[in-house]
């Protein structure tokens, strides 16, 4: 019979914060000059949340755009999730009326793609 007092003592592990990004591909819309990656950046510098609170980014989150129309969110691990991007991504595009015509659609485990909705064989199937 063990007592607490014989097992082995357990370190205690601190937990490291991992970097994680996060890339929104807007480079198809935005060529279009339908989906305007600047106020989007400016959209999530303003309505993303760390600790239940907006506008408190600090060094926890850090959002760039680059020139491809890429916008890279690059977060501590435990902060949010891949999916409260998509949730924002979205809202920004029915604030600006342009829900209709695109869609997020995730391309891999980091990313999200802001695609044109596949609308080419519509009129073939209603006649």
């Amino acid at each position: 019979k063990t007592t607490h007092s014989d097992m082995a003592p357990v370190k205690n592990a601190k937990t490291k914060k991992v970097a994680i990004k996060y890339v929104i591909d807007a480079s198809g819309p935005a060529g279009d000059k339908i989906f305007d990656d600047a106020v989007f950046e400016k959209f999530l510098h303003d309505r993303i949340k760390v600790n239940g609170r907006t506008g408190q980014l600090g060094d926890n989150v850090t959002i760039s755009r680059g020139t491809d129309h890429k916008i890279t969110v690059t977060a501590n691990s435990q902060l949010f999730a891949k999916r409260y991007l998509k949730y924002l991504t979205k809202k920004f595009m029915k604030k600006h009326n342009i829900r209709d015509w695109l869609r997020v659609v995730a391309t891999d485990k980091h990313t999200y793609e802001i695609r044109y909705f596949n609308i080419t064989n519509q009129e073939e199937e209603e006649e």
